[in-house]
C-alpha cells in the first residue's frame, strides 16, 4: 500500500481475556481517498479506528500517521486534532451543555479564539442543517439531532481525514439525504463503516473487508 496520511503495520490487538481481533493487519489511507471498511460484527472495525488515533495501543506493530511513528499518548495529540472520529455512539461525542459548546469545543482547543469557535459552531450547524440550533440543550435533542451535531463537532475542527463510525445510524430519510449531501462534498479522505449500503455506494471509491484479523482490498 502507498505511505499515506495513516499507515498501519502489521497491527497486532486483542483486548483481555479474548481471542485476537487483528492478526497482522496493514491499512493505509492516502489523500483524497475514500475506504468503505466492511466486516461482520465483532470483526474490529471500530477497534481499528482507535488504534488509528491512539485510543487503543497494539500489542505489536507500527502506526505512522502523518510521515512519524506514533507511539505513546503525546505522539498522538497532534493526530486527533487533524483526524476527525465520528463515534457509533453519539453520546460518546457530546458532553457540554449546549449545542453550540459541544461544537465549539474542538475548535478551542486547537487555539481558536472564542469569536472564531462561535462563528464555526454556527456556520458547520448551518452546513449540517441545523442553523438556530446553538443554544439547545445537547441531551434532549433526537437520536438523528444528535448524530448530526456529533459530526458538526468534527466538521468544526477541519481535519485532514475522517473516520466516520455508521454515520448515518439514527437518521431519518431527510437527515440521511443533508448527511450524503455535506460528506459528498467534503475534500477529506474518509473511512465509513457503515450497514448503510447506499451510503457507501455513494460515497466511498474503495472498499477494505476486515475478515479474521486482517483487511482484504
Amino acid at each position: 500500500m502507498s505511505d499515506g496520511l495513516i499507515r498501519l503495520e502489521g497491527i497486532h490487538f486483542s483486548y483481555p481475556g479474548r481471542p485476537p481481533v487483528l492478526c497482522g493487519l496493514d491499512f493505509a489511507v492516502a489523500a483524497g481517498q475514500r475506504w468503505a471498511l466492511t466486516g461482520a460484527n465483532g470483526a474490529g472495525k471500530t477497534t481499528l479506528f482507535h488504534l488509528m488515533v491512539g485510543l487503543l495501543a497494539p500489542a505489536a506493530g507500527r502506526v505512522v500517521a502523518f510521515g512519524r511513528e506514533r507511539r505513546g499518548e503525546r505522539d498522538f495529540h497532534d493526530v486527533r486534532a487533524r483526524v476527525g472520529l465520528l463515534f457509533q455512539d453519539s453520546d460518546d461525542q457530546l458532553f457540554c451543555p449546549t449545542v453550540a459548546e459541544d461544537i465549539a469545543f474542538g475548535p478551542l482547543n486547537l487555539g481558536r479564539s472564542p469569536a472564531e469557535a462561535r462563528r464555526l459552531a454556527a456556520a458547520t450547524l448551518d452546513r449540517v442543517g441545523l442553523a438556530g440550533f446553538g443554544d439547545r440543550v445537547t441531551h434532549r435533542l433526537s437520536g438523528g439531532e444528535k448524530r448530526l451535531v456529533a459530526l458538526a463537532t468534527v466538521l468544526a475542527m477541519e481535519p485532514e481525514i475522517l473516520l466516520l463510525d455508521e454515520p448515518s445510524n439514527g437518521l431519518d430519510d431527510d437527515a440521511r439525504r443533508r448527511l450524503l449531501a455535506v460528506l459528498a462534498d467534503l475534500p477529506q479522505a474518509m473511512v465509513i463503516i457503515s450497514h448503510d449500503d447506499g451510503l457507501l455506494s455513494r460515497l466511498a471509491c474503495r472498499r477494505a473487508h476486515l475478515n479474521g484479523g486482517r483487511v482484504m482490498v
